[in-house]
């Protein structure tokens, strides 16, 4: 290796990480039978990424493909994407649910900093639109067998993501513990409920727009803010008050790769100097709390800490950055970022259209967004972009910079997450108790057209939390038109009235 390679901005170490290649998929195959499964649609992501880098050496050549895990039964895609790419020397990694998918690109560029790699490949993908296709036929869609096969590294979450008292009162899917979320930042911000569901119709409607102009949405009409906002047959509400359209879009066939080497390999390999870029800045906080326990149920302490130290290691105002894609799961994973890094406001959040509009698969969007923003880059030399990740119920939580300009003192790493710890409230959280207990963030979940059951976090008298619900139509109508954060309820038996 050489100790530096050339550039038009001066000389950049032979370790500096580097994304030379990019490459985004999706399919809209009614045919299921011949339509993509999840790890071939991951294998025509990287030759589309490889192909984008213009040398396929970096598939053959690769030191290690990594995976996060989704819904799809392989033990190990690292080892089929190997085989299939020629890849005989790669090693292999599966990160589980729980996992930052940020973590992955940070994982790579440590190595090539270190020295340990030079060449590794990040792929992820879902086919869930191929599975419901299947499943109106009543059949199964072929898919690749792994038996007796396991990834060299496996990454696991260190801890739950979500308690039992939570799932006894109804909780189960992240749209309730979301909307709860939300319900605390709008008491906090003063905001009636009207006023928060015309913000967040207004900001999804925005969204929808701009995945109209992004060839990889999977949407590509906008949609109104009028009936993004509004409970209807064709956008039910899920969980007050988040319609369908609030909610990360999982139907979809679409995968992503990344390829990332040194900047010496990526001279060696003749790659074009207007390709690269560089990932300049990464902070992550893996703290992890159940959502009932945290004292501040409309704060992000760990977007909080990771936005702050990405700000400071990159000497820059996230206010500045040219191009944002803020983790859009839900509405508040938008908002909370919006509240914890101080943006004003103006500009869009986002680059491809969010998880609803440019498409969600499950434990690989971050990929997605990082395909798109390095295009974004691309075309405006120069500029800054900032993508940010969420894993779990805004469980764990990163932020990266990126840009076609090295970074001048070299690619920055912070793991925040003992200082999220110290400054984290975290309550103990009880089942049954019995007594009064104040509302610090609800939701009503439906099912089907029609309300089910209301679930709201509530503060006890000695500071501890609980977790309770009730299924009086009266109440439910309540907490659906005016605000109940606040308020005082009697409970009793895991219920309120």
């Amino acid at each position: 290796m050489v100790d530096a390679v050339a550039n038009t901005t001066g000389d950049v170490p032979a370790n500096t990480p580097v994304l030379v290649g990019v490459g985004a998929v999706q399919q809209k195959v009614d045919d299921y039978s011949a339509a993509l499964e999840p790890v071939a649609l991951m294998e025509e992501a990287l030759r589309r990424a490889a192909a984008d880098a213009g040398s396929d050496a970096l598939l053959v050549q690769a030191d290690e493909i990594m995976v996060p895990n989704s819904l799809w039964d392989y033990s190990d895609p690292g080892r089929i994407l190997a085989q299939k790419l020629g890849a005989a020397g790669a090693t292999t990694l599966l990160a589980d649910f729980g996992i930052l998918q940020q973590s992955l690109i940070d994982r790579a560029c440590q190595r090539i900093v270190s020295g340990d790699a030079d060449i590794l490949l990040i792929a992820g993908g879902e086919a869930r639109y191929r599975d419901q296709c299947a499943a109106r036929a009543n059949a199964q869609a072929p898919v690749t067998v792994q038996e007796g096969v396991a990834p060299d590294v496996l990454l696991q979450p260190a801890a739950e993501m979500m308690s039992e008292v939570e799932a006894a009162a109804g909780l189960g899917m992240p749209v309730g513990y979301y909307a709860i979320m939300d319900s605390a930042l709008r008491y906090q911000q003063g905001l009636s409920v009207d006023e928060h569901r015309d913000q967040m119709a207004a900001m999804y409607a925005r969204f929808s727009e701009i995945a109209a102009a992004n060839p990889d949405a999977w949407y590509d009409t906008p949609v109104a803010a009028g009936h993004i906002r509004e409970h209807s047959a064709k956008n039910r509400m899920l969980a007050f008050p988040y319609t369908k359209l609030h909610n990360s879009q999982w139907t979809v066939d679409q995968a992503a790769g990344l390829i990332l080497c040194c900047a010496a390999t990526a001279e060696a390999l003749a790659v074009p100097r207007e390709q690269w870029v560089f990932p300049q800045v990464s902070t992550e906080a893996n703290f992890m709390a159940v959502v009932s326990s945290r004292g501040n149920l409309g704060a992000s302490e760990g977007f909080r800490c990771a936005g702050r130290r990405a700000m400071e290691l990159a000497g820059v105002d996230f206010n500045d950055v040219a191009h944002k894609e803020l983790y859009s799961c839900f509405p508040f994973a938008v908002r909370v970022q919006s509240e914890e890094f101080g943006l004003s406001g103006s500009g869009d959040l986002s680059v491809t259209g969010g998880m609803t509009f440019a498409g969600g698969p499950l434990n690989n969007f971050v990929f997605q967004a990082t395909v798109r923003m390095a295009q974004r880059l691309r075309e405006h030399p120069g500029d800054r972009g900032l993508v940010t990740t969420v894993s779990g119920v805004l469980t764990k939580q990163a932020c990266a910079l990126w840009s076609t300009q090295p970074p001048a003192k070299g690619w920055s790493f912070a793991d925040v997450t003992e200082e999220v710890r110290a400054a984290t409230d975290i309550r103990e959280v009880v089942s049954d108790w019995q007594g009064e207990g104040v509302v610090a963030g609800y939701t009503v979940l439906y099912q089907g057209m029609e309300p089910w059951r209301a679930v709201a976090v509530f503060e006890l008298p000695d500071g501890r939390r609980t977790v309770a619900y009730s299924e009086d139509a009266k109440l439910m109508a309540v907490m659906t038109s005016e605000e109940c954060c606040g308020k005082t309820y009697q409970l009793g038996a895991g219920r309120f009235a």
